[in-house]
C-alpha cells in the first residue's frame, strides 16, 4: 500500500480478517484514555515571534473568558474568545482564542477556559530543530537492502537487511519481470521481459514493502529540496545542510546527511533503468512488489513472496530524469563523477520519455501485492524534468522545452497541494528558488505565481476554525496532512522570494494543525505533543497488534483525514464523520492512518523552512 490510491478488494479482504490473524481485537486498538478537552493548541509550542491562536470547540454563542496560565498556573495573559460558529470541515462549532501578544518563553503553559486546561506547550525561539532531525532521520530505518542499526535509530528498530535475497526472502538483488499472463490481463497485451534486475536499496515506500519510482521520486526530490533551500535562501541555516544532522550510518563522512540519505534512493531509481540494448532501453520500471499482499505484521526481512517487476511507464522515467538532475547539481561540489553520472542518466532517461511519451500504468495493477499509482497525464513530469534539466545546466535547449510546456505559464497549484501525481507546482517552486539563468521577466512572472497561489491559501487559512490551508474542492483525500503540509510549502516558498513576513506568519500558524489544533485534538507526528498519532499502518512498524516489532518511529507523520474510508476498520467505526474528523489511530486503518516517504518528505522540509527561520520576525495574520 501506498498514499492516494484505492486499495485492491483482496488486500482488504486480508485486512478484514486480520483480526482473527493477530488478535486485533477492538479493545487492543482502543484510542487512549484521556481524550482531549475542547481547547486545541499546537501541542508542540508556539514561536516567540510568531502567531499564537487556539480553537475553543464550544456551542456558546457569546464570547467567553480565557487565561494563559504558566507552569506554576500563575496568570501571565487572559481575554474572550471570538465564536466563529460553525466550521464546516470539522463539522464543530468552534470559537478562535488569540495570545499573539504573549511572547515570554516558558515551558507547561496552558489554556484556561473555566478550569478546562489545555494540553501544556512551550513558547520558545527554538522548537523545530528536533522536529526537521526526526523526519529526516525516519527514511533510515526504512531503507531496503541493508540492516538497520538500533545503536544509531533506537534498539527497538535493529533489524536484518530486507529483500536481500537471504530465505525467506526471494530478494530484490535478481528481480524478474512481471510474467506474461498476468501482464496480458493487466495491460491487454504481454508487455514483459526476459533480464533479471539488482533493484535492491531504495526506501520501503509506506505501509508495505513495495517500492514506487513515482512516489520514491516525489519524496527524494523534496528531501533533496530541503537541502537546495538552506543553500540559496536568504533565511538559511547551515545546520540543515551539515554533516552530522541526521541518525544514519553516514553521518560525519565529509557528506551532508541529506545528500547521503538521498544517494540511498537514487541509486535504487538508477538500478530500475531497463538496461541498453533491451527494446526499451533508459525506460524505467514503474515498481517493484511482491506478487501478493502479505497476511499482517512482519519485518521485512521475513516477506517470502516473490517479488516483480512491473513495466516501464513514461511518469517513472521522467521522475528519475528530474530527480537525477537535481542530484547531479547537488553533489557537484562532493563527488563530481558522480554527478556527472546522475546528470547522463538524466538525460537519457529523459530522451527515452520523448521516445515513449504514452507509456501510463493502468489503474488496475493494483490487484497483486502492491497499488498501481495510476497517472494518465505526464506533461506535468516533462516539465518538471525540463525545469530540473535547466537549473542543472542552463542550456536553451531545456528552456525550449520548458517554454513549450503547457505548465510554462499555466496553472499549476491546487487545493490538493502537490503529490506525486501532480509535480508541476513543485517545478515551479523550483524555477522560482533555486539560482539560475532565467531573465528577470520570467523569474519575476514565475515567483508572482507563486505569491498569488499562497495568497489563495492564506485567505482560505483565515476562514478555517482551525488555521489550516486546505479546503479541498473534492473534500479530504488520502494522505490530507500532506496536502497541508504541501499547501505550506508554497506559502514558505514565497517567503523566501518576497521576504513578506504574513507568509512566514501563515506557515508559523498552519503547523498547529499537525501538531493538535485541529478536531481530532492529536498532533499528527509521532513523539511530539501529549496526545499524538502511534499505531500508524505499515508492517514493520506494527507495536500496536505485534509487541515484537517496533511501532512508528519518532517524527512519522500519519496520513491523516480521509472523507472516503477505504479500509474495513475506518469503514466501520467512522460512518458519518465529518471530514476532518475522519481518521482514527488505528493500525488497521490504512486510508486515515498510513505512513508515507513522500508525506515525510514534505514535513522535512517544511520543519527545515520552519526551524531555518524560527528566530526571524512575523506579522500575525
Amino acid at each position: 500500500m501506498a498514499s492516494s490510491r484505492i486499495q485492491p478488494i483482496s488486500f482488504r479482504a486480508v485486512m478484514a480478517a486480520l483480526a482473527g490473524v493477530v488478535g486485533l481485537a477492538p479493545a487492543a486498538l482502543a484510542l487512549d484514555t484521556g481524550r482531549p478537552g475542547p481547547i486545541r493548541v499546537n501541542q508542540l509550542g508556539y514561536l516567540a515571534d510568531g502567531p499564537k491562536r487556539a480553537t475553543l470547540v464550544s456551542d456558546a454563542e457569546q464570547p467567553v473568558e480565557w487565561r494563559l496560565v504558566d507552569a506554576d498556573g500563575k496568570d501571565i495573559a487572559a481575554g474572550k474568545s471570538q465564536p466563529l460558529g460553525l466550521d464546516r470541515a470539522s463539522g464543530l462549532k468552534v470559537h478562535a482564542i488569540d495570545f499573539s501578544g504573549v511572547s515570554v518563553e516558558g515551558k507547561n503553559y496552558r489554556l484556561d477556559i473555566g478550569g478546562e486546561e489545555s494540553f501544556p506547550f512551550a513558547i520558545a525561539d527554538n522548537l523545530y530543530g528536533a522536529l526537521r532531525t526526526d523526519a529526516m532521520s525516519y527514511f533510515y530505518p526504512v531503507r531496503s537492502g541493508v540492516e538497520i542499526d538500533g545503536g544509531i535509530v533506537g534498539e527497538g528498530y535493529s533489524r536484518p537487511a530486507g529483500h536481500a535475497g537471504v530465505p525467506p526472502n526471494k530478494g530484490d538483488t535478481e528481480v524478474p519481470c512481471l510474467d506474461m499472463a498476468t501482464a496480458r490481463k493487466i495491460f491487454g497485451e504481454p508487455i514483459t521481459c526476459d533480464y533479471r534486475l539488482d533493484v535492491s536499496g531504495g526506501w520501503y515506500d509506506a505501509g508495505d514493502f513495495g517500492k514506487y519510482v513515482v512516489n520514491g521520486g516525489i519524496a527524494v526530490a523534496q528531501l533533496m529540496g530541503a537541502y537546495e533551500r538552506s543553500l540559496n535562501a536568504e533565511a538559511a541555516d547551515a545546520e540543515t545542510t551539515g554533516d552530522g544532522l541526521l541518525r544514519i550510518p553516514e553521518a560525519r563522512n565529509g557528506l551532508p546527511d541529506i545528500l547521503d540519505e538521498a544517494r540511498w534512493e537514487l541509486d535504487f531509481l538508477i538500478s530500475m533503468m531497463v538496461p541498453d540494448g533491451e527494446p526499451l532501453a533508459g525506460m524505467v520500471h514503474h515498481k517493484v512488489h511482491g506478487e501478493n499482499w502479505l497476511p499482517g505484521p512482519m519485518r521485512p526481512d521475513r516477506d517470502p513472496e516473490q517479488r516483480v517487476l512491473y513495466p516501464p511507464s513514461t511518469a517513472a522515467t521522467l521522475n528519475l530524469a528530474a530527480v537525477a538532475a537535481q542530484g547531479a547539481r547537488l553533489f557537484a561540489p562532493y563527488d563530481a563523477d558522480y554527478a556527472e553520472g546522475l546528470l547522463q542518466v538524466a538525460k537519457r532517461a529523459y530522451a527515452a520519455a520523448v521516445t515513449h511519451p504514452d507509456m501510463i500504468a493502468p489503474y488496475s495493477d493494483g490487484q497483486n501485492g502492491g497499488g498501481d499509482y495510476h497517472d494518465p497525464e505526464v506533461s506535468d513530469e516533462f516539465y518538471w524534468a525540463a525545469a530540473e534539466l535547466y537549473l542543472t545546466t542552463g542550456d536553451l535547449e531545456w528552456y525550449d522545452r520548458l517554454t513549450a510546456s503547457p505548465h510554462w505559464r499555466g496553472r499549476v497549484f491546487s487545493s490538493d497541494g502537490i503529490n506525486w501525481r501532480e509535480t508541476a507546482g513543485w517545478a515551479r517552486l523550483q524555477l522560482a528558488s533555486v539560482p539560475s539563468n532565467l531573465s528577470k521577466p520570467d523569474l519575476d512572472w514565475i515567483r508572482g505565481s507563486v505569491r498569488a497561489a499562497a495568497e489563495t491559501f492564506l485567505a482560505v487559512q483565515r476562514g478555517e476554525g482551525f488555521g489550516l490551508m486546505y479546503r479541498p474542492k473534492g473534500g479530504y483525500g488520502w494522505g490530507s496532512n500532506h496536502s497541508v503540509i504541501e499547501n505550506m510549502i508554497v506559502a514558505a516558498a514565497a517567503y523566501d522570494v518576497s521576504g513578506k513576513t504574513e507568509y512566514l506568519s501563515g506557515v508559523r500558524e498552519g503547523m498547529d494543525y499537525i501538531l493538535g489544533r485541529n478536531a481530532m485534538g492529536m498532533s499528527y507526528v509521532t513523539g511530539y505533543g501529549t496526545y499524538y498519532a502511534h499505531r500508524q499502518f505499515a508492517l514493520m512498524f506494527a507495536n500496536s497488534v505485534d509487541p515484537s516489532l517496533p511501532g512508528p518511529p519518532k517524527g512519522a507523520l500519519a496520513g491523516g483525514p480521509n472523507g472516503q474510508p477505504a479500509d474495513p476498520v475506518a469503514e466501520e467505526k467512522l460512518r458519518g464523520c465529518a471530514p476532518q474528523a475522519c481518521y482514527i489511530d488505528e493500525w488497521g486503518s490504512y486510508s486515515t492512518n498510513e505512513i508515507a516517504i513522500n508525506w515525510n518528505a514534505a514535513l522535512s522540509w517544511i520543519a527545515a523552512f520552519l526551524a531555518d527561520t524560527e528566530k526571524r520576525p512575523a506579522t500575525s495574520n
